[in-house]
């Protein structure tokens, strides 16, 4: 048997931008994936402290309270480890100090599996303008998981913080216009709107359930699949 007919994930990574951002795009797949007994830890570039329009809340206020509801939502679906880059709120670029930090991530907690955020702007959803943060990220991972993470003379400052080189094998973007893998979450889909409502300074509408089922439903039409998450992945092998 080859190397290749031997892999099996293990571990798997999610990056995003924002709390919260974890659990609209993936926390069903997540969820299925910590069922099947992979260990999984969440990074957030950004520290949230922009996502109120509270007045009397400040931006270190809503920090800690980000924080500790994202940690409250993962361990909901089973992580137990969240990262936070603490990059601020709304201002985030594609920097090489950026690119350097999810490139530590992923040294650190070496996973076979990562799903990040789609690193494009849609022009055909009406409804809806890809936050600057989310596309961020997303570059800034793809770039991360390849080459910096897998390359031992990029960022050599991490050698000597004791960061190996990590290859990930298997990355899936979310919020693409053209998917190619379907995950059966019909199963997960209560753990997912479960781990939502533990962002309570940005979750409340009563109807959250409701809306979450008909998008897994919408998702899943031709799938045979009662409710689903799609994603594009790249085999990196």
């Amino acid at each position: 048997m080859s190397q290749e007919e031997q892999y099996e994930a293990k571990r798997a990574m999610c990056v995003f931008a924002h709390p919260d951002d974890a659990e609209f795009g993936c926390a069903g797949t997540v969820a299925k994936w910590v069922n099947e007994g992979l260990e999984v830890v969440y990074v957030v570039t950004t520290d949230g402290s922009k996502g109120s329009s509270d007045p009397h809340v400040s931006g270190e206020q809503l920090i800690q309270t980000r924080q500790g509801e994202q940690r409250d939502a993962a361990a909901e679906l089973g992580v137990h480890e969240v990262e936070f880059l603490n990059h601020p709120d709304g201002y985030l670029e594609h920097t090489l100090e950026l690119r350097r930090d999810i490139a530590r991530m992923i040294r650190k907690h070496r996973p076979d599996r990562l799903i990040s955020m789609t690193s494009t702007r849609s022009f055909t959803i009406s409804g809806y303008i890809n936050h600057p943060d989310h596309i961020a990220t997303g570059d800034a991972t793809l770039a991360a998981v390849y080459p910096t993470a897998r390359d031992r003379m990029t960022f050599p400052e991490l050698i000597t913080e004791g960061y190996e080189p990590h290859k990930v094998r298997e990355v899936y973007v979310t919020g693409t216009e053209t998917p190619d893998c379907w995950i059966d979450i019909s199963e997960t889909i209560d753990k997912k709107i479960a781990a939502l409502y533990k962002h309570a300074s940005q979750v409340s509408d009563p109807e959250l359930p409701k809306w979450i089922r008909e998008r897994g439903a919408k998702v899943a039409e031709g799938q045979d699949m009662q409710y689903a998450e799609c994603f594009k992945v790249f085999q990196l092998g």
